[in-house]
């Protein structure tokens, strides 16, 4: 195979280094380090370059759902590259690939939302839900309605609008947000945050879902808009919440006319085991962000799944949206969700998700629990998360030992695995199209960076239970 990358590491790294400044990265440090080169990939592993194979515990970021090397995506986006490489869907105009994704999108939907609006990233969905929320009550004659409630971890991107609704304090600290108009409750983090009180799980999770109630009463419910938050919480942690905090959300936004956003980015598209992370914890949400699995991460798309309740009246009273993207339903982009579509129901992927990998992914992470390092395994779906504890009992964390970066590291170096740490918390989200075996052989990897991790702790005088 001729190499389509053909100069040296060393090069690479020093061009990196002198012209690319990295996303979510201190560019000073990695440039001292260098830069991990990854130059092919297929099916669940990637490749440095040099040849080290990696196995993706994360889908690259979330969204190599159909895992890599899927010719009959790439052929898609070459022919209809080929046929229309670009137009737009302004002044009155669509093209093809955008009109039948848009229906066949549809009936992957929740009933109640039979339209969508297309967008680039998970982050643009956010802003796009950011404005369409409030035109919907402007349209409804109650324009007081402006404020959001998001959660205290929560994420749902980095643009400006998206990182306000989230909760990342690090993301505030450095950009002064959140903006005017988004205030935020605690997350349904049991184990970080509900361990010590003594509660149960569920009923922490009622407690953290009621936060949502004192918080409009506190603003006013007049002027409200929505509460967001995603069904899993992904970048935070693999935070699943309690069996009863999704019930008692959506009862309060029922009860209280506010609008209930589900950011499904990456929940959504089989991730969970079923599409979409709302079906999973049984809510029937007014506005879905998308993105991420929507193209099977081979090209970057998002969108908004909107409900016929907030459709009609933005529809019939508010005219014009003023909003909206050049690539917004790129015909390529379009052209390689409609091929993945198409393989997910013929490979019955989410089907395959929920009946086969989620019980396989419980049963390796569980095995996992016994470690010494681990005070929690924990999965839902095809998420997975390990919490690093010195103390199982308690949860109390290894101080200022950077243990979730020392198994990351591990994992990387040693044991040939992706596992994002998030703190001392150890998260996976490998491709839906990991084969059983291959679940087994994330779990022996992620054994021997914890038995690495582990070791390192001892030899820097941790003590390890």
């Amino acid at each position: 195979m001729t190499l389509l990358n053909p100069r040296p590491l060393s090069d690479y790294q020093a061009m990196d280094a002198a012209h690319h400044w990295h996303p979510f990265t201190d560019t000073a440090d990695l440039n001292r380090t260098g830069t991990r080169i990854i130059d092919r990939a297929e099916g669940v592993w990637i490749e440095e370059l040099g040849g080290k194979r990696l196995l993706d515990g994360m889908a690259g970021l979330w969204c190599m759902n159909l895992g890599y090397g899927r010719d009959r995506i790439v052929d898609a986006v070459s022919r209809q590259m080929k046929e229309l490489p670009y137009y737009n869907a302004f002044f009155q105009c669509a093209h093809p690939p955008v009109v039948e994704f848009a229906a066949a999108l549809a009936e992957k939907a929740p009933a109640h939302m039979n339209r969508v609006f297309f967008t680039n990233s998970g982050s643009e969905s956010n802003d796009t839900v950011f404005r369409l929320a409030r035109v919907y009550w402007d349209s409804l004659g109650k324009p007081s309605k402006k404020v959001f409630i998001g959660r205290h971890n929560g994420y749902h991107g980095s643009t400006v609008a998206a990182a306000s609704l989230g909760g990342m304090g690090g993301m505030h600290a450095q950009s002064g947000l959140p903006i005017e108009g988004v205030v935020h409750i605690d997350q349904p983090y049991w184990y970080g945050e509900g361990l010590a009180t003594g509660m149960t799980p569920e009923e922490f999770g009622l407690e953290r879902a009621r936060q949502l109630e004192a918080k409009i009463d506190e603003i006013g419910e007049e002027n409200v808009c929505a509460f967001i938050a995603e069904p899993i919480q992904g970048a935070g942690g693999v935070i699943i919440p309690p069996e009863s905090y999704w019930p008692e959300i959506a009862r309060i936004c029922r009860e209280r006319e506010i609008l209930l956003i589900a950011d499904e980015v990456i929940c959504g598209f089989g991730r969970t085991g079923k599409w979409w992370g709302s079906e999973t914890y049984g809510i029937e949400p007014d506005l879905m962000p998308i993105a991420k699995g929507i193209t099977g991460g081979y090209l970057p798309m998002g969108g908004v799944f909107i409900s016929d309740r907030v459709a009609g009246p933005v529809m019939e009273k508010a005219g014009e949206f003023y909003h909206g993207y050049t690539w917004s339903g790129h015909p390529a982009a379009c052209a390689a969700g409609l091929e993945v579509l198409k393989i997910m129901d013929e490979e019955q992927v989410v089907e395959r998700a929920g009946a086969v990998l989620a019980p396989k992914l419980a049963e390796t992470w569980a095995a996992l629990a016994d470690h010494p390092l681990v005070g929690e395994a924990r999965t839902k779906g095809v998420l997975g998360a390990l919490e690093l504890a010195a103390d199982k009992e308690t949860g109390a964390r290894f101080e200022g030992a950077g243990a979730g970066t020392l198994a990351r590291d591990f994992c990387v170096s040693d044991a040939g695995l992706v596992m994002r740490a998030v703190g001392d918390t150890m998260i996976v989200s490998p491709p839906l199209s990991i084969t059983e075996a291959e679940i087994e052989e994330l779990g022996v990897r992620a054994r021997k960076a914890l038995d690495l991790t582990a070791d390192a702790l001892v030899r820097a005088g941790h003590k390890v239970a």
